[in-house]
């Protein structure tokens, strides 16, 4: 019998797996995390070498980050994209070290088996060096996450040295960048001719080079991705890359429908949360105004001898005021 039967069998007899909930039928389901290993930068080059695909998605809060890290996906993304999907920003460029770290510290309290991966904002890391390295710091020191991410590729490479000479992790992001969107003319796909792949591979070969744990590839053709793929020794993470990288990433919002303009020909809704959530508070407003919530089994009720007190004292006050 397989190791991982063994010990599942060991765990039912020792009460360790948990009933579902009301409506499942009454079936037994094993926490993830009772078989789950802590995800870690080395594991990622593990996943790579054996071509085993690595899973990320964005989480903003502790309910979001605990529900994607015990659904056992690998990493777990705090994006500067909360600067639109929680935030009502216009683009990622407004979002401060304050307001991510913010979000960072939520979401550490709900993760516990995936790596926990933090998008530097645009400003924390472009302007001064030292100034990058502290504010790294800080997102590992106060936000408890695993790694940092920056963007950008070639010019990134000595300050991505700096920043792992301090002891943190940094995923590089390339192809692209939203903090870039005012250079690049808007959100457009790189690498579309020859002079563009030759700056992409640039990018990514310094990028490994400089000992980054994984990088993102966003928003380059698929024949490109595989490239890179093929020629980093570190795991891509793809999105609007193509399925040739070594894992995917998305936004939480993206896949449930919980953002407001058109999606991106890479996002895949998974399920639609936002007529979920629509339902759900229309029928709690109207059982509100018809009165049928809540009922008299969802209201507290005073014990027989506190109500048959306070009868007599009603009594005797209405008494009184005739």
């Amino acid at each position: 019998m397989p190791l991982q039967y063994l010990l599942a069998s060991k765990k039912m007899r020792t009460g360790s797996i948990r009933p579902r909930r009301r409506g499942t039928g009454g079936k037994y389901e094993r926490p993830l995390d009772d078989l789950r290993q802590k995800i870690t930068t080395a594991s990622l080059r593990e996943r790579k070498l054996q071509h085993n695909p690595i899973t990320c998605l964005t989480a903003y809060d502790y309910a979001t980050a605990r529900v994607v890290d015990e659904a056992g996906i690998d990493m777990v993304l705090v994006g500067d994209s909360l600067a639109q999907a929680m935030l009502g920003y216009e683009n990622t460029l407004t979002v401060t070290m304050d307001e991510m770290l913010h979000h960072v510290k939520a979401v550490r309290r709900g993760v516990k088996s995936a790596l926990l991966v933090a998008d530097m904002p645009y400003g924390s890391y472009q302007i001064d060096p030292q100034s990058a390295v502290n504010n790294a710091a800080r997102f590992v020191k106060e936000g408890g996450a695993e790694v940092v991410k920056i963007e950008g590729g070639e010019k990134r490479a000595d300050l991505i040295r700096r920043i792992i000479d301090a002891e943190i992790p940094v995923a590089g992001h390339i192809g692209l960048t939203p903090q870039s969107v005012n250079v690049m003319g808007g959100y457009k796909v790189q690498g579309k001719n020859l002079a563009g792949i030759e700056q992409l591979m640039r990018d990514a070969v310094a990028l490994d080079r400089a000992g980054v744990a994984c990088m993102y590839l966003e928003g380059i053709p698929r024949e490109v991705a595989a490239m890179i793929t093929a020629e980093v020794s570190v795991p891509t993470i793809g999105i609007g890359a193509g399925p040739d990288c070594d894992g995917q990433v998305l936004v939480f919002h993206d896949i449930l429908n919980l953002t407001f303009g058109p999606p991106a020909k890479f996002v895949r809704r998974y399920g639609d949360a936002a007529a979920l959530i629509t339902h759900a508070v229309q029928a709690f407003r109207a059982d509100v105004r018809s009165h049928n919530y809540p009922s008299d089994e969802e209201s507290y009720h005073l014990s027989k001898e506190t109500k048959a007190g306070l009868d007599i004292v009603l009594e005797r006050k209405r008494a009184m005021s005739r």
